[in-house]
């Protein structure tokens, strides 16, 4: 199981997000260490409503589960296993993510939350003249690239063509095959700016210049319409292999209008899908996909085909993507999702947007009035002095510690801060050219800068002591990583190379692992029972299942098709009824098909050989292992419980 997947599983099972208020006793030790009642009532009463098994709400079974996770976790501490840099940076890695869930402001992530889910409602069509200019352009840089925007805007609204402006003007590479145009998109598409742009400015007119990171823009929405929302389709898929080439393509591409046909014929559309998708997810659903919406596949001509079709059970003709051939047919059109259901996917996309700036700019605010900053005006004058105009150039020299520079040059929570410290973040900051000038108002820039990342870094180290549940989830993550790797190395690791006992599991548990009856078999069907006869008395005289599709099928009729393979008894392939004989069975009905089946041979159901089940063997060996663990882990650590206070717990707790 994969690392991410295993914890998430473990965080539903031992979640510590609950925080009723419980009285803390010490309910076990391992080893002299004490595990609390707070923390086992937290787990017990967070878990009640997830768990399936009744056995696991019995608090005495209960217990035994919590002491076993805990075991294996003093387990992996004793091995060393939180001293393993992978783990140690992984830790890292998730506080950081998690950490961004409040280093945030929630009342401007709110606005952006709504505004975000309002532009989605619609889709803007804007074609764009860009001139580009450098983030860090000087101002009269910035000036003139502004002024000859302001000349085009000019020009197209005394009457000049916007496109014919763009393809001559506009230094968007893109522009000279598209004339400025951007196709459609929503809410989150574009860069931040530009978005705000798009949706601010009426139908059919142009904006006035608006900066962005690559430039400036002018923007002209020349159509506004309803987001499509989702669709649910299924489809038949053929594949296109890279090592196929042209020739698998044709065939697919013959075979797809022979499904297109018997679908025209009545065929069920999902009985095709069964048969001959090779789609392996959905073809045994008769070709049912999720619910998607605009740009969530990675086919625009799918969607396309997919948004076209208006009403439900409608089929589209067969058509070719990247992937290979499909047929799509409609099941059901659904409106967009509401705010409460989009919620979540808005909050990514604006931590990933230049909108998170906004949120950065709010809670710095906060963070300064939380934590008042105090400075020492004398001392950050006599930097500004120290810093001479070679600062700009990126030659300026650090210079050695000096009295004048002794003690802190600001101080917040209890924090100070020394001058030379501010100094050694200006000399990194130099190789960060800006043009701010004199050089008293660049180290004020620069200075206010390092008291916002102070500020951050003081308000980020902290929030286990700010949020008790950020330090509970913490506390999960960590334990269900150690957890994680002390499974791979203990048992995951060690059962895929114990091939003497997988293969002694596998012979002891051997009627786990079977096959059901198999036939190897040519199967024709057709929905003419005329056909079907034909079809068989050509069978019978040797003919191959091509040469029999050739003799009936024509470019434009499909009257009979064929499979040829080993399937397993009750494959969606196969009909419900297939006689225990081998050789050529006679012509039967099963609903709207007639069927004709050459069975060459018939393999009785029976067990799997090793090779043919090991993956699922392997598993189930782990599990195995992983069973009989705690047992010996109970025996190496010595695990006491305190029954009063256990039976304290549970007069206390109603399951």
């Amino acid at each position: 199981m994969p690392r991410l997947a295993y914890i998430v599983v473990l965080s539903l099972f031992f979640s510590f997000l609950s925080f009723a208020q419980t009285s803390k006793e010490v309910l076990f030790t391992i080893n002299g260490k004490p595990f609390y009642t707070d923390e086992f009532v937290r787990v017990y009463q967070k878990n009640l409503d997830l768990v399936k098994d009744e056995s696991q709400k019995d608090l005495d079974h209960y217990l035994q589960l919590f002491v076993g996770y805990k075991l294996k976790i003093q387990k992996a501490y004793e091995l060393g296993l939180h001293e393993n840099p992978k783990y140690q940076n992984e830790l890292r890695s998730y506080r950081t993510q998690l950490a961004k869930n409040y280093i945030t402001d929630s009342k401007v992530t709110q606005d952006l939350l709504e505004e975000g889910y309002q532009r989605s409602l619609k889709e803007i069509r804007a074609s764009h003249i860009l001139l580009n200019l450098d983030e860090n352009s000087t101002p009269q840089d910035t000036l003139r690239v502004y002024n000859s925007c302001i000349e085009l805007r000019n020009r197209i609204l005394k009457g000049e063509d916007f496109a014919a402006l763009a393809q001559k003007y506009s230094q968007d590479p893109s522009a000279k095959e598209n004339s400025g145009d951007l196709g459609f998109f929503s809410a989150f598409r574009m860069v931040y700016p530009f978005e705000n742009a798009a949706y601010s400015t009426p139908l059919g007119s142009v904006s006035m210049p608006v900066r962005t990171r690559f430039g400036y823009h002018l923007v002209k929405v020349t159509d506004i319409r309803d987001n499509r929302g989702e669709v649910t389709v299924a489809h038949i898929m053929l594949l296109n292999t890279q090592e196929g080439g042209e020739d698998e393509v044709q065939k697919n591409k013959k075979l797809i209008q022979e499904i297109s046909t018997k679908i025209k014929q009545g065929e069920a559309f999902e009985d095709l899908a069964k048969q001959f998708s090779q789609d392996k997810s959905t073809a045994s659903k008769g070709g049912l996909l999720n619910r998607f919406g605009s740009g969530q596949l990675s086919s625009e001509m799918f969607e396309t085909v997919a948004f076209s079709l208006e009403k439900p059970q409608q089929v589209s003709e067969p058509f070719q993507t990247q992937f290979g051939w499909h047929i799509v047919k409609l099941i059901s059109k659904h409106p967009l999702k509401s705010f409460d259901e989009s919620k979540s996917e808005l909050e990514t996309k604006i931590s990933r947007d230049e909108r998170s700036r906004k949120i950065a700019a709010s809670l710095q605010e906060k963070l300064r009035a939380k934590y008042p900053v105090k400075t020492q005006a004398p001392l950050l004058a006599k930097i500004k002095k120290t810093i001479p105009d070679t600062y700009y150039d990126g030659s300026w020299e650090l210079p050695a510690v000096k009295t004048e520079f002794a003690g802190p040059l600001f101080s917040y929570a209890n924090q100070s801060v020394s001058a030379q410290e501010f100094l050694e973040y200006l000399y990194i900051q130099q190789k960060n050219p800006t043009k701010t000038k004199p050089i008293a108002s660049l180290v004020d820039f620069h200075y206010q800068a390092f008291i916002d990342q102070k500020l951050n870094q003081y308000y980020n180290d902290n929030l286990e002591q700010e949020f008790p549940e950020f330090a509970a989830v913490m506390d999960e993550y960590r334990d269900g990583l150690l957890l994680f790797d002390l499974l791979e190395k203990e048992i995951w690791e060690k059962s895929k190379t114990d091939t003497l006992g997988l293969k002694s599991f596998h012979e002891q548990n051997r009627m786990k692992y079977v096959w059901k009856k198999r036939y190897d078999m040519v199967l024709l069907s057709s929905t003419q029972a005329d056909v079907a006869k034909k079809a068989h008395k050509m069978l019978k005289q040797g003919k191959t299942p091509d040469a029999i599709k050739l003799a009936f099928n024509t470019e434009n009729q499909v009257k009979i098709m064929a499979t040829a393979g080993e399937y397993e008894e009750g494959s969606d392939v196969l009909p419900k009824q297939i006689p225990n004989k081998t050789g050529l069975q006679e012509v039967f009905q099963e609903g709207n098909y007639y069927y004709v089946l050459m069975v060459n041979a018939i393999k009785p159901a029976g067990p799997k050989l090793f090779e043919e089940c090991k993956g699922r063997v392997i598993n189930d060996y782990q599990n195995h292992l992983e069973s009989h663990w705690v047992s010996s882990l109970q025996k190496e650590f010595n695990v006491s419980i305190d029954t009063a206070v256990f039976q304290k717990v549970k007069s206390q707790i109603k399951p």
